[in-house]
Order: structure tokens, then sequence, then C-alpha cells
């Protein structure tokens, strides 16, 4: 035990006998924690310590770095052992605070109701499941309450201030971009739409997506041609194809496509959270504070993406198009457009319409119910212990994602080979039904999943991509609210 550590504690058991036995025990716990987080034994904690020793916990950087902020009262950058319990004993009391504001019946225990109840006074709404969530999330016991120990250690190292931070931690959300925007967008309480976090949010999300696209925007061209040409005229792996494409354009060519794909985030995400909101207005009705069930919300949020994908259509045709360009076929995007209006008129920008909207319901529908299914799961598994954390709910995000696009693959495939009948020199125009039969004679079943290597080489790089760019953007844009449900 090296002289500074014995200091601590010596500090400790000399205040025992003046302090009252629950500040002792507090006190006893402060140092042994200090002890732990301070790796290098020299009286100090900064923030590479505190992200080592609070890794689990699933806090980032900026959670990390205003924590420090708020304790360090001299302003060195680091906490010493005073600053680390007096931060403490302040951050307990407000904790204190917000413990018996949701303890509305003062049992010492929180449930299910209870958390509800608070919330929504507040504008959150939340679905009884969606409570049970958090509250697995913090009962260590098994007992299905949270009492105040719980409440305590869960959130010591959270610089949250009031109730509306709690509720934020709690339905924290995660924009994760994999190329296909079918996801049933997340819930914002009218505090949030009022005060412009949710513009904030979403912008984030754009950004994140912009950044995921452009960097698997490769694998999405590569898809888009075995899709397409078949196992007839473009035969070999990943690694053919990408010769394929790189002796034919070079390598500026392997990002044919993406700047319309890149475009259409703006408007699908503004289109489609705008959608959701009406239609979730409507299926209310005239009580507009209930809780939407899982299944009004897949059928809103399924309603929603028809409804932007609508709206944004022509560029998903544009986007199929150009990734299929020989060099010199198009000058740009506004070229394109021109030769399909003059060469196959208004109707050609809505080719693939049909399946498109048929692929939305398995999509969206898998996607929640997996990504709700894993969440559920851990939490079942790891009762009380700190939140998911990066890894874990990235790995929902990839996992489900994937499973929903399995679903979808085939309505995809035969969407953008609709898409793209006239820019294959001699293909008949074929119906949707005529494609499906055709797929199965020539190419067998597995004709249907033709070009789903590269998809699914796409989606942990664009995951990964999207949750970095996004944590970054939300730090950038003053929506940095830690949490991991």
């Amino acid at each position: 035990m090296g002289p500074r550590r014995s200091a601590w504690i010596l500090r400790v058991q000399c205040q025992e006998g003046e302090a009252s036995h629950p500040e002792q025990e507090r006190r006893k716990r402060w140092a042994e924690l200090f002890d732990q987080l301070d790796v290098n034994k020299d009286g100090h904690i900064d923030i590479l310590e505190l992200r080592a020793g609070l890794a689990g916990r699933g806090l980032s950087k900026g959670s990390l770095e205003r924590f420090v902020e708020a304790g360090d009262t001299n302003n060195d950058g680091v906490l010493d052992f005073d600053e680390f319990i007096q931060y403490l004993r302040n951050h307990e009391k407000q904790l204190k605070v917000m413990f018996r504001r949701v303890d509305r019946n003062n049992d010492g225990q929180i449930d299910v109701a209870e958390i509800r109840d608070v919330l929504h006074t507040i504008g959150v709404n939340i679905s009884l499941e969606d409570a049970t969530r958090i509250l697995l999330s913090m009962d260590r016991d098994g007992t299905m309450t949270i009492d105040w120990n719980e409440w305590r250690d869960h959130f010591l190292f959270n610089p949250l201030e009031n109730m509306e931070d709690v509720a934020r931690f709690w339905k924290r959300s995660m924009i994760l971009d994999t190329g296909e925007q079918m996801t049933v967008p997340e819930e914002f309480s009218e505090e949030e739409k009022k005060s412009g976090y949710v513009w904030r949010q979403l912008m984030a999300g754009v950004m994140a997506g912009s950044v995921s696209r452009t960097g698997t925007a490769p694998l999405e061209r590569l898809k888009v041609f075995r899709q397409v040409h078949g196992s007839s005229d473009f035969k070999g792996n990943v690694l053919s194809g990408f010769q394929y494409m790189l002796k034919e354009g070079g390598p500026r060519s392997l990002w044919r496509g993406n700047g319309v794909n890149v475009l259409k985030i703006a408007p699908e995400t503004v289109i489609k959270f705008t959608a959701y909101e009406q239609i979730k207005s409507m299926m209310r009705g005239r009580d507009e504070t209930r809780t939407m069930k899982v299944h009004e919300r897949f059928v809103a949020g399924s309603l929603a993406g028809a409804t932007a994908q609508t709206a944004i259509y022509p560029m998903e045709v544009l986007k199929t198009r150009l990734n299929l360009r020989k060099t010199g076929q198009y000058s740009g995007i506004t070229d394109c457009a021109k030769q399909i209006l003059q060469r196959e008129g208004a109707a050609a920008f809505y080719k693939g319409y049909v399946p498109n909207m048929l692929s939305i319901v398995p999509y969206a529908g898998i996607d929640l119910a997996v990504y709700e299914t894993l969440k559920l799961a851990w939490l079942s598994r790891n009762r009380g212990l700190p939140d998911p954390g990066v890894m874990v709910l990235v790995g929902c995000g990839a996992a489900s994602s994937t499973c929903g696009m399995l679903a979808s693959y085939p309505l995809a495939l035969i969407r953008t080979r609709m898409q793209a009948q006239a820019s294959v020199k001699g293909a008949p125009k074929l119906s949707m039904l005529s494609l499906l039969h055709n797929i199965i004679t020539q190419e067998g079943v597995g004709g249907l999943y033709r070009g789903i290597s590269p998809n699914l080489l796409k989606i942990v790089p664009a995951v990964s991509l999207s949750y970095v760019v996004y944590e970054y953007m939300r730090m950038m844009l003053g929506v940095d609210i830690e949490g991991g449900i």
C-alpha cells in the first residue's frame, strides 16, 4: 500500500469517530472507489483513468469530461481526493431529490408504474415494456423495484441535474445508418421538439449517414452490379468485381451513384419523422398523451417510411442508374435525370416502386423486433449492471439490421432490377411477378440473394462509421446526453 493511499484511508478512519454511521460508510466507500480509479496511485484521477476504470458503464468521453469539469474546483484538469468526494457528496444530494420525486408513494422503492408516471409528467410517454426495460437495467437484486442504493450507483458518474436529463438518459436514441432507411423512427418528448433538440439529433444522424454511406459506397455499387447482372453477366467473387469496376472506370468509379445516395438522406429523414409524428397523432385520436404500443409504433413507422420513400423514390432510381453507368454515359445527376425523362417518360422514375413498398414491412418489423428482443435479453441476463455500452448497442443494431435486410432482400433485388431495366441493353421489360418467376426458373432460389455478400460485408463498417460520426456530431451540436437504453 502506497503512502498516499495510506493517508486517504487514515484520514477516513480519523474522521469516523466524528461522523455519523451513514457518513462513515459513505466516506469508506468513496475512499475505496477513489483508490480503484487512481490506477497510477499519484493521488489524482484524470480522464484516462476514469475511462479505464468505468469502461463497463457505457459512458462516453464527453460524459466523463463533464464529470471531471464539474468536480475540478482548482481547474488543474484532474480530481484529487477532496474534489472527488465533494463532487460525489453534492451529486448524491441531487440524486436523492430525483429519487424522491420518482418514488411517489414514499415507500423507498421505485416500480414500473412510478417510472412511467414521472416521465409522463415531463412529456415523455413510454410503454409498459419500455418502463420494464429501464427497471431491469437498474434492478440488481431481482426484486423488480429500484431502491436508493441501486438508483445512486446507476447514476453516480453521470452529471445529470434534473429529471429531464434522467429521461433522456433512459431513452437515448442511436441513429445508425446501414444504407437503408426503413427503420421505425425514434420517440421524442414535446420538450425536445420545442427546444430544437430533435432537429439537432436528426442532423447528427444525417451527417453520420453521409459519412457511413460514402465509406461503404464501393460495396454498395458492387452489390447493385451483382443484383442487376446476375450470374450470367457478372461472374466471380467480391475481389474480381472490384477489379472489373477499376478496369472499366478507375478508382473514382467505385463511388459512382454515391452523390445522390447521400443527397437523399436529409429529405428522407425529415419527411419520415414529420409523417411519423402526424400518423401517431391520428392514431391516438383525442387521447394525445396515450403511450404508443410496439405494434402501433411499427404500423406508424412503416407508413411514415412508405411516405418518405414515395417522396424521394425518383432519387432511388437515379442512384441505381448512376451505380450502373459506364464511363461517359452520364455527365452527372441532372444529365441522368434528363435522359431518363426524354427516353422513358416520367413513369420511369417509379419503376420498382411496388416491391420497394412491400419490402418496408418485413424490414422495419423484423429490425424493430430483433433490436428490442436483443436489448431485453441483455438486460435480463445482466440485471442491475450499467447500461449496455457502445459495443452491445452497436452489435444489436448490426444484428437487427442484418435480419431485416435478409428478410426483405429478395424484394430489394427485384426492385433494383426493375429500376435498371432500361439501362441493361436488350433486357425485356418485365413486371414484378414475371421477374420473380424468371429469377427462380433461371437462377434458382439462390438468385433472389444475388449480391448479398457485399451487402453483408458493409453492415459492420457502415454501423461502426455511423456510430462514431453520430456521437461526434452529437457533441458538436450540443445533444451529447448520456445513457444507453
